[in-house]
């Protein structure tokens, strides 16, 4: 009996994958690959890449199985925040993002669609967003003050990642769209964040990987759910 519901649930998540995003999976494992073996890149950095553009796939697709990834690709990334000295991204994922995913899990499971078992995709009010445009702005610049009291290395951009990556999160467990806004915001400047440490020496070319498919998929995401919640207005009027 438990197999059987094992192997259920495994069919429900793993159905639905368009084409395009099984295409870019196998490429950014490709180019992680390449990175482990021709480069030597650092195999926590590999484990992290792979589960965080996993979980990032299956949250897009609405799917609770991405929790599941998120906790191993946070736990990872935590460490590789640590060896580089981004405090921030340290004490935001072990202290928010590892629990917001344990709590996300439960939450979404209480908001899933019958037939394709898919989250419920929502958006927030005019008024809703105007309050998060301005926590966000207050939020990011008390963070760059903490972060460079504590000597963090790139105060400015981790700064804003950390604290944007908060709100990103705590939308993500809404089930919000705004959510993809702003992890397009979050994954530009981590990408950028992380080429200047790879200059200074870090060995982490596959985070750069991950985070550059991490944008591409919060584009792609947005235009998905975008086109998911009109359908569905239309349908309710």
């Amino acid at each position: 009996m438990l197999i059987m519901k094992i192997t259920d649930f495994i069919e429900k998540e793993l159905n639905g994958w368009r084409p395009i995003e099984l295409i870019l999976l196998a490429i950014a494992i490709m180019l992680i690959l390449h990175n482990l073996f021709l480069l030597h890149d650092n195999i926590i950095a590999v484990i992290s890449a792979i589960c965080g553009i996993l979980y990032t796939i299956i949250a897009g697709k609405g799917k609770i199985s991405c929790y599941l990834f998120g906790i191993c690709g946070s736990g990872c990334y935590a460490w590789l925040a640590f060896q580089s000295l981004l405090y921030g991204n340290l004490i935001l994922y072990l202290g928010y993002y590892i629990p917001a995913q344990i709590y996300g899990f439960f939450s979404w499971k209480n908001n899933l669609k019958e037939v394709s078992n898919e989250i419920i995709k929502a958006e927030l009010s005019k008024r809703e967003r105007i309050i998060l445009f301005f926590i966000s702005l207050i939020g990011c610049f008390l963070t760059t003050v903490l972060l460079s009291y504590f000597h963090d290395t790139s105060p400015v951009m981790d700064g804003i990642t950390t604290f944007l990556s908060v709100i990103g999160m705590y939308l993500t467990v809404r089930r919000c769209i705004e959510q993809w806004v702003l992890w397009m915001f979050v994954n530009g400047l981590s990408l950028i964040m992380w080429i200047f440490r790879i200059i200074s020496g870090v060995r982490a070319y596959s985070t750069l990987v991950m985070w550059s498919v991490y944008f591409i998929l919060a584009v792609y995401f947005f235009v998905m759910w975008r086109k998911e919640i009109y359908d569905n207005k239309k349908t309710v009027v």
